[in-house]
C-alpha cells in the first residue's frame, strides 16, 4: 500500500473504479482506517465504508467522502494518468478516469483521520468517516441509508464534506444556504421503423426524430422559466444506429435536469416530456416515447448556522484571504441525503484544485472557460499540492470546531 498521501492519491488516479464497482478502493480504504484504529464496516450499500472512533464524551461528527470515478478517457498527459477500463451498468465497454476529484477527497479523509488520531489528546467526541460509493450514478448516499446506515453507526450532530472546484489551490469557498442544484436525470427511448437507408419513405427515423427534440429543448430554458429563475436542460447522450447505411429503429437520449426551486424542477420536466412526446408524434412515431428516472437529488443546502460556524473555523486555520463565498452552483451532490435522513445539519465546502499561476494567467487574459478544465473534462487535473495539504487541514479544522 502507498505510504505517503501523495502516492496514496496517485495510485487512486490512477485505478479509479465506476459507481458500485470501488471494490479495490474501498479495500484501501478499509485497511487504512484499520490501520489508524478505528472501528471498520464495509459491504455498505456494496462498497460503502465507515470508519469510527469514539474518543470521549462530544458531539458526533460525520465526514464524507465520495469514491467512485465517470466513464471518461483521460486525456490529462499525467505520467500516473489512468488507462483503466470498466462495463458500465449497461454492459458496455468504456473507459474510467477521476475526472471530478474524488480521489482526492478519499484521500484527503484519509488524511484527516489520520490526523485526528494522532491528535486524538487534543479532543473529545466521536468521528464518522464516511466512504460513499455512487455518487455520480443512482445515488450512493440513498443506498447506503437505504442498506441499514444509520442503524450501523452513533448518530450523527453534523455532516459535513467538501468537493474539488476549480478555482486556485490553496483557496476553500463556503456558501450558506441553497449552494447546488436539485437534479433530474432523464432517460428517454423514441421510437421510428428501421430500414434501408437508400428507402427513407419506407421508415420513420428515430435519428432525425432525436436532432428535432434536441433542438426544440433547448427553448425550455431559454422561453419556459423565468430570467429570475435559474435551470439547466442538458442533453448528454444521444444514441442511434448501427451502420451508415441503416436508419435504426429507436434513439436514446439521456438529460440532466438542474433548478433550485422545485415549482421549476417540475415545470422543466413536464416541458421535456411534453415536448419529446410532441416530437415523436410529430415524426409519426409508431409508439408512445418511454421514460425513466435515473438520479434524483434535491437541493443542497447549507444550514446557515453551521456554514457560519465551518466559515470562522476555515478562517481561523487559513486566513480571511482564503475563504470565499463561491456562490451558488447548478452542480449536483447527494451529500445533503445524509444529513437529511439523519436529521442534522449540513455544511459541504469547495476545495481548489488549480495551479495559482495557471489560474492568474487564465484569468488575466479572460480564458478562465477555455483554459481551465472543469469537473468531468477528460483534462481535469488537480494540482496535487496544494490541493491536498489544504484538503487535510480543512476537513480537520472543520471536525474539531464540532469536535474540541
Amino acid at each position: 500500500m502507498p505510504s505517503t498521501l501523495d502516492e496514496l492519491y496517485r495510485d487512486l488516479h490512477s485505478h479509479p473504479e465506476l459507481s458500485f464497482d470501488e471494490h479495490r478502493t474501498a479495500a484501501i480504504v478499509a485497511e487504512r482506517m484499520r490501520d489508524a484504529g478505528l472501528a471498520v464496516t464495509t459491504g455498505i450499500a456494496g462498497t460503502g465504508v465507515v470508519a469510527v472512533l469514539e474518543n470521549g464524551d462530544g458531539a458526533t461528527v460525520l465526514l464524507r467522502a465520495d469514491m467512485d470515478a465517470l466513464p471518461v478517457l483521460e486525456d490529462t498527459g499525467l505520467d500516473y494518468a489512468s488507462t483503466v477500463r470498466g462495463v458500465d451498468p449497461d454492459g458496455t465497454d468504456v473507459p474510467v478516469m477521476h475526472a471530478c476529484g474524488h480521489d482526492m477527497h478519499t484521500t484527503c479523509l484519509i488524511g484527516a483521520v489520520e490526523e485526528l488520531v494522532a491528535s486524538r489528546d487534543e479532543w473529545s467526541g466521536t468521528l464518522i468517516a464516511l466512504f460513499q460509493p455512487a455518487e455520480e450514478r443512482e445515488g450512493g448516499a440513498r443506498a447506503m441509508i437505504v442498506d441499514g446506515l444509520f442503524d450501523r453507526i452513533p448518530h450523527p450532530d453534523v455532516v459535513l464534506g467538501q468537493h474539488l472546484n476549480p478555482f486556485p489551490a490553496g483557496l476553500v469557498g463556503v456558501h450558506a444556504g441553497p449552494f447546488m442544484a436539485a437534479v433530474n436525470t432523464l432517460h428517454v427511448k423514441m421510437f421510428g421503423r428501421g430500414g434501408h437507408g437508400s428507402r427513407p419513405q419506407k421508415t420513420i427515423d428515430p435519428v432525425v426524430m432525436a436532432a428535432a427534440t434536441v433542438m426544440r429543448l433547448q427553448t425550455v430554458v431559454a422561453r419556459e422559466v423565468a430570467p429570475a429563475d435559474t435551470a439547466v436542460v442538458t442533453v448528454g447522450t444521444l444514441h442511434a444506429g448501427t451502420k451508415n447505411n441503416i436508419i435504426p429503429s429507436e434513439a436514446t437520449l439521456g438529460l440532466s435536469i438542474r433548478s433550485f426551486d422545485p415549482v421549476v424542477g417540475e415545470r422543466l420536466d413536464a416541458s421535456v416530456r411534453r415536448i419529446v412526446r410532441a416530437e415523436s408524434d410529430a415524426s409519426g412515431a409508431t409508439r408512445a416515447p418511454e421514460f425513466r428516472s435515473g438520479e434524483v437529488y434535491p437541493v443542497t443546502v447549507n444550514e446557515p448556522v453551521a456554514a457560519g460556524r465551518v466559515t470562522d473555523a476555515l478562517r481561523r486555520r487559513f486566513g480571511a484571504p482564503r475563504v470565499i463565498d463561491p456562490g451558488v452552483l447548478m452542480g449536483s451532490e447527494d451529500v445533503g441525503m445524509l444529513a437529511t435522513a439523519a436529521g442534522v445539519p449540513l455544511v459541504y465546502w469547495l476545495l481548489g484544485c488549480v495551479d495559482p499561476e495557471t489560474y492568474d494567467r487564465a484569468a488575466a487574459a479572460g480564458t478562465l472557460d477555455t483554459d481551465i478544465p472543469s469537473n468531468h473534462s477528460a483534462q481535469f487535473a488537480p494540482v496535487i499540492e496544494p490541493t491536498l495539504t489544504t484538503g487535510v487541514a480543512a476537513l480537520v479544522a472543520v471536525a474539531r470546531e464540532w469536535l474540541d
